[in-house]
Order: C-alpha cells, then sequence, then structure tokens
C-alpha cells in the first residue's frame, strides 16, 4: 500500500474551485478501470492531493497517477486557456504496513481539511473518502471498500465505520492536528521488521536508514541526510571554508 501526494505547481491553489476537484476525481474513476490499483481512501485539497492506494505491482501505481495528472493537466489548460504547469515535481509515494500504520495514515488523510481549518470535520468536505466508506456517498464512487475491509482483517463495513468514526472524533477531541510529516516526507512507514524487508527493494539515488520516531511510536525508512557541503569536492571545500 501506498500514500501518495502530489502538489500543485508553487503550491498554487489550482483546485480551489469545486468543478476542478470533480474533474480531478472523474479522471481518478476513469483510471482505476484501466489500472489493477485499489483506492483505499483520498482527499483532494484547493493545491494537493492524498491518494491511499492498494496495489500487487508498483507500476501500476506510478502509471496510474502519472496518466491521472497528465490527462488531467491536459484537459485543466486547454479548459482554462493556459500553458503553465499544473504541477509540481513527481508525486511522491510512502510505502504503508498493515494494521495500525493503516489506520493512522487514514486518520492522517481524512484530517487534513480539519487541520487547515478550512471544515470542523471531513464530513464537511466533500472531496475525500469519508463520505463512501460511511456510505453517505452512492454514486460514482471510487473506493475499493472490499480492498479496504480486507486489509483491516474484517468482512464488514460497518466495524470500519465505527472505528474510523471514533478515531475521527478521538483525534478531533484531543487536538491531535499537527502536521505528521512520516506519511509525505519518507519512503515506508511501519513496523521495523516491515521496514527491514522493504529497504532492500526500494529504489533511491541516496542511502537509505530505518530510524524510530518515537514521538509517534512507529518507525520509518528514510533517505540518509547529506551535510550541507559534503558533496563538494576537497578544492571547492577548501575555498568555501577560506
Amino acid at each position: 500500500m501506498f500514500h501518495l501526494t502530489h502538489r500543485c505547481h508553487n503550491r498554487a491553489f489550482l483546485l480551489r474551485f469545486a468543478r476542478d476537484r470533480d474533474a480531478y476525481r472523474a479522471k481518478l474513476r476513469q483510471k482505476l478501470k484501466r489500472f489493477d490499483v485499489s483506492l483505499l481512501d483520498y482527499c483532494l485539497t484547493c493545491n494537493h492531493v492524498h491518494l491511499v492506494v492498494d496495489a500487487e505491482d508498483r507500476l501500476q501505481v506510478s502509471g496510474f497517477i502519472r496518466e491521472v495528472a497528465g490527462e488531467f493537466a491536459h484537459a485543466y489548460n486547454k479548459r482554462k486557456g493556459r500553458l503553465n504547469a499544473v504541477w509540481g515535481d513527481n508525486f511522491h509515494a510512502t510505502l504503508v504496513d498493515t494494521g495500525q500504520y493503516l489506520w493512522r495514515c487514514i486518520r492522517y488523510v481524512e484530517l487534513n481539511m480539519v487541520r487547515c481549518r478550512a471544515v470542523a470535520h471531513p464530513r464537511e468536505w466533500e472531496w475525500q473518502g469519508y463520505h463512501e466508506i460511511m456510505g453517505t456517498r452512492r454514486r460514482y464512487r471510487v473506493l475499493d471498500l472490499e480492498r479496504l475491509c480486507w486489509r483491516f482483517g474484517t468482512d464488514s463495513i460497518e466495524d470500519v465505520r465505527r472505528n474510523l468514526e471514533a478515531t475521527l472524533q478521538e483525534a478531533i477531541a484531543r487536538n491531535q492536528m499537527r502536521r505528521e510529516p512520516c506519511w509525505t516526507d519518507t519512503l515506508a512507514v511501519g513496523s521495523r521488521t516491515f521496514l527491514d524487508q522493504v529497504q532492500p527493494l526500494i529504489l533511491s539515488r541516496r542511502e537509505t536508514e530505518i530510524v524510530e520516531d518515537k514521538e509517534l511510536g512507529l518507525w520509518v525508512l528514510k533517505e540518509t541526510e547529506i551535510p550541507y557541503g559534503s558533496e563538494l569536492g576537497s578544492k571547492t571545500s577548501s575555498k568555501a571554508r577560506k
């Protein structure tokens, strides 16, 4: 499973209109029929998107998000008569462990618009998976609820709904709203055993390391930070010091 994030160019609010968020969701629905990918949750904000996807083949994931983003951008620019980029850098993918880690990831995604104080509860923001999970959105759905239940080890969507609502209510009541960079800035999140297994499979341009986030009570796999100037040649470094 992956938590995907994709930001608009220069973090501009290019998705601020409902029509554009509707168009992006329609493109998701179209491409989910083409790729062997299950969408477990999502949140479309005004300047970036969150997608929680499940797939056996990670190449299906990259193909899926690239076609969604590319075709949406082409249609967006054509409709608005613009030539500039719609998306910033490439999408970011964080591999997510099962069980409690998936729950925490979905809670983080669902609370996105509450965290930025746009709404008081996820039910007040139309463009996220909450409504499909809770059964209030029945047409033009994009979530694979059967797969979501399977990942949570249950065959009852009612169990998922009760647990999700309780989790969200508790987080809101305790004001647990702060940003958790592990879901957007790392390569993988989960147990130490899970990260030991996936680390050799991660393709990265840098060395990677497994670090415990004691505050959040989980482990993350991330690229090793390179101290500023360490990649400079010896002569260049010497001149910089002088």
